[in-house]
């Protein structure tokens, strides 16, 4: 059954994470919320490899990459109407839409959805129409560079949040440096966040939740995270998805 909320999904042309896009979707979906998909050029996206291969993360293979539940919603949402027909950027109208969602990626291809000044200059109209915000990871850097034109700040200036932990960018890092090189590092020059605390108008704004040892399932949420402020909620890492979408799918249907 379908309750007609339009659900706006922007992705880079290479590079998301398939557990950040494809788990939403399907469970998004599941529950009747309409998505649209939105490419820089309108073109048909592609997850990281990496991540859903995990060719190249050696001995760390099984820790590091996208699980068999998130690279079988994966292979169902590239498949699916809305994922082979995204929207250009500059096709974005906010008017249209009821939320926003974010996520995240560490390939370098995101750089191109992480700097878009078109995604930039869109996203605070969510928040000044008080649309319900979602994001997770690196999609939150997106949210800290999105600016108010009112205040000149963050729109999440003044929000609780959380994202990437500067802990698991740098063990991911640290594991797999000597023949990834900087794969794990977006931005070499500062973690995810560093520049998200750097947005927010008191450091502690940023909560870090439980270690981020284990994942969650969609059966067994205890080991997610999220943060839920006002009309945004955030996570941090693919071992939130479940209690964060979970709790995204009620924040779209509250009144």
């Amino acid at each position: 059954m379908r309750n007609n909320k339009q659900i706006l999904i922007p992705i880079p042309s290479y590079g998301f994470d398939p557990t950040e896009v494809a788990i939403p979707w399907k469970l998004l979906s599941e529950n009747g919320l309409e998505i649209t998909f939105s490419t820089p050029e309108g073109k048909k996206a592609e997850g990281d490899k990496i991540m859903i291969t995990g060719k190249g993360l050696g001995v760390f293979k099984n820790l590091l990459k996208a699980r068999k539940d998130a690279v079988s919603a994966y292979d169902l949402m590239l498949k699916s109407k809305a994922f082979n027909n995204p929207i250009k950027y500059n096709d974005i109208k906010e008017t249209k839409f009821d939320s926003i969602y974010l996520p995240g990626g560490h390939d370098k291809g995101v750089k191109e959805y992480l700097e878009s000044p078109i995604l930039q200059n869109i996203i605070p109209l969510f928040f000044k129409n008080n649309k319900k915000v979602g994001a997770i990871c690196h999609g939150i850097i997106l949210l800290a560079r999105s600016i108010n034109k009112e205040t000149s700040k963050s729109v999440i200036y003044e929000y609780n949040t959380t994202s990437l932990l500067k802990s698991q960018e740098l063990l991911a890092y640290n594991l797999t440096k000597f023949w990834l090189k900087k794969y794990y590092l977006t931005y070499p020059e500062v973690t995810v966040e560093d520049e998200v605390i750097s947005a927010l108008k008191d450091r502690a704004q940023f909560l870090y939740g439980q270690k981020p040892i284990f994942r969650d399932t969609l059966i067994n949420t205890k080991h997610g995270f999220f943060t839920l402020d006002r009309n945004y909620i955030s996570a941090r890492w693919p071992g939130d998805i479940y209690s964060f979408t979970l709790s995204y799918i009620k924040l779209l249907n509250a009144e």
